[in-house]
């Protein structure tokens, strides 16, 4: 009997040659074979690193909450979110770290249960690739609105 392996952050399934990491890398493929998938880049960016939130310092996980709110919910793109926050997050004015270190990085308590990841947006194919991303950045956002980590608006 075989068993069910998961992944320790999101825990979507793991199957041998298929992990969270190399359908990341799958999606940004995608978006490079076809140049029309780039106009979701900036969400497949976020909810991957949201949902593996080691990946980001606690600020900047926190800073993520806010990024996918704003485009989600604001209709923000990231050109503005740049013009607006630019000087916010360049690196020599920061006094914050955007990247996770094993020391100090994101996690979830409680943790969160996701209803689709990258799983779903690599199962539903390279054609409808921007539909697949942007329901996945829906899930995450209803999903960390459910767990509390987003407070309702």
């Amino acid at each position: 009997m075989e068993t069910i392996q998961r992944c320790h952050e999101c825990g979507a399934e793991v199957q041998e040659g298929q992990t969270c990491q190399e359908n990341f890398y799958q999606m940004l493929g995608w978006e490079s074979e076809q140049p029309a998938n780039w106009e979701v880049h900036h969400l497949t960016v976020l909810c991957y690193h949201l949902q593996h939130p080691s990946l980001y310092s606690p600020e900047g996980l926190s800073a993520g909450f806010t990024l996918l709110t704003d485009f989600l919910e604001r209709g923000t793109t990231p050109t503005e979110v740049r013009k607006q926050r630019g000087a916010q997050v360049d690196s020599g004015a920061r006094t914050w770290k955007i990247k996770g270190t094993p020391e100090s990085h994101g996690v979830y308590d409680p943790p969160v249960v996701w209803s689709m990841t990258t799983n779903q947006v690599i199962a539903a194919g390279i054609d409808n690739y921007c539909d697949s991303v942007r329901a996945w950045a829906s899930s995450i956002l209803i999903s960390l609105k459910t767990s509390g980590h987003i407070p309702p608006q």
